[in-house]
Parts: C-alpha cells; structure tokens; sequence
C-alpha cells in the first residue's frame, strides 16, 4: 500500500519537495559523491557534489524509498548549493529535517541518510584531494 502524503502527517514544503523535487539524478562532472542506505528500510541515496573553490557549487541526487526520503534529499540539495565545505558538513539531520517542515519521529531516519550522505562525499572528497599529486 502507497504512504499517504496527508497534510495532518507531511509539512506542504515536504510534499512539495516530494511532488517536485529539486537537482533530481546523476550528475556526470561531480567532483564527490557518496552512497547511503538505511538497511531497516531500505531507503538510499547517492548525492553528488560539484566543488569549486572550497564550495558546493551544485549538488544533485538519486534517491529510492518513502517520500520523506526523496523530499529530504531534494531540500538537501538546495541547502548545499552555495555553501563553504566546512559550513555543508556543519549540516545536521535537525537542518535537514527542517529543510523540510520538519519529520515525523518514525522519519527522522530520512534527515540521517542525507547528513550520512553529505559527511561521505565531502571526506571522500578531502582524501582524494589531499592525495592528489600537485598540478604543473
């Protein structure tokens, strides 16, 4: 049976972002990405990163699972975009819960994914820069 997207249950901006969602698939030039799922539910997603400066220029997503998933995904998106490194791994799962109007307590999970997701791609990210030989 398909979750109900009720008013009394979801926030208008969660719904919204599930109706239409915002930076939505892969992004072939992304300078990080990073792969989480949540083994209970199975919900998961796979953000991507494009860098530029110590910044998230752009971020994008795929997500599988309840809508509550793909809505947070979609807010993540748009609260990376712009943000220094430090101030987007700064993001917790109460900003990205809020993001969205906020959760109910059985999807907070959902705000979990997406800083789980963000914390990888931009570590990832840190290592294989770090290890990179310098340019010439």
């Amino acid at each position: 049976m398909a979750e109900s997207l009720s008013p009394e249950v979801y926030s208008a901006v969660l719904i919204d972002h599930f109706q239409h969602p915002r930076n939505a698939g892969a992004m072939a030039d992304a300078d990080a990405e990073a792969f989480v799922t949540n083994p209970v539910c199975g919900d998961s997603l796979r953000i991507f990163l494009k860098i530029e400066d110590g910044r998230v220029a752009r971020a994008s997503f795929l997500s599988s699972g309840c809508p509550a998933s793909i809505a947070t995904s979609s807010a993540a998106t748009e609260l990376l975009a712009g943000r220094d490194l430090a101030s987007a791994e700064a993001l917790t799962r109460d900003d990205y819960a809020d993001a969205v109007g906020g959760l109910p307590k059985a999807k907070v999970h959902c705000s979990v994914l997406a800083a789980s997701a963000v914390h990888q791609a931009i570590k990832g990210w840190r290592a294989r820069t770090a290890a990179a030989p310098p340019s010439a």
